[in-house]
């Protein structure tokens, strides 16, 4: 625990941290994106379609609208998804239930993409543990244990998504039970984008994915830097989507765990 708080301090030291570099930013082909998701939330859920643009034209998006969206499961049920702005397709009758395989389809100019994702059993979030450290200009702030104990069975999946005092912090903490199977968690979750103090008020939201949806939210953590190792050469994550498509296609479990640091 100690050599965890000493790299979460470190990581905090070298957020300040800025270097120039110039990149040669070459057009390319734009390519179709998917993003969807089914939870064992209540609905609606959401695929959003678009299509790549190049980098001088910004953070626009270019939406792909009247496409043919539809999920089906493993037990027969399908539904179409309705366009309820443009490029994003939503549920009416869709259930998440752990256990199930959901399958999507996208028809979109021409072509056609699937993709497959089984929804996990859920696992449960008990409660949150806060452990203090020493933070820039010698504040304690503090890092958070999502408490759970993991299944017996190898191969379990998380991603946490953390929210401090109603901000919810965009980065992609991950993890799986490659060294901690069957036992208590133990590890915090961190972000230094998301710095904690006494008294604030901390949700964290535990999702358990499937191996492909955790290769793909792990390869965006590597990309963005989140780890104390820092960033690797930005990439095309994989993903579950068939065809030249970007983005994934998750069934997830969800649960949310609200506290207040003491």
């Amino acid at each position: 625990m100690k050599k965890i708080l000493a790299i979460l301090a470190s990581v905090i030291l070298l957020t300040a941290c800025e270097k120039e570099i110039n990149i040669d930013l070459n057009n390319a082909d734009p390519k179709i994106v998917i993003e969807g998701a089914v939870s064992n939330a209540a609905g609606p859920y959401y695929v959003r379609v678009s299509k790549t643009v190049n980098f001088s034209a910004g953070n626009e998006v270019s939406p792909i609208t009247g496409a043919i969206v539809s999920i089906s499961d493993n037990l027969g049920n399908t539904e179409t998804l309705i366009e309820a702005s443009p490029g994003l397709y939503a549920t009416n009758s869709t259930t998440g239930v752990p256990g199930r395989t959901y399958n999507l389809s996208v028809s979109a100019e021409g072509e056609v993409y699937i993709a497959s994702s089984t929804m996990p059993l859920q696992v449960a979030l008990d409660s949150l543990i806060f452990l203090p450290f020493l933070g820039p200009g010698g504040v304690n702030v503090y890092v958070t244990i999502p408490m759970f104990t993991d299944p017996q069975d190898f191969g379990n999946n998380y991603r946490f998504i953390l929210t401090v005092n109603n901000v919810t912090d965009d980065s992609y903490i991950i993890a799986n039970d490659n060294s901690t199977n069957g036992a208590a968690n133990r590890r915090p979750i961190f972000s230094p984008y998301a710095l904690i103090e006494s008294a604030d008020s901390v949700q964290v939201e535990m999702r358990c994915l499937d191996r492909a949806s955790y290769d793909y939210f792990y390869t965006l953590s590597q990309i963005a830097g989140n780890g104390p190792g820092g960033g690797t050469t930005p990439s095309n994550p994989p993903n579950n989507i068939s065809g030249n498509a970007l983005g994934i296609f998750s069934a997830y479990t969800t649960q949310t765990k609200k506290q207040q640091v003491p």
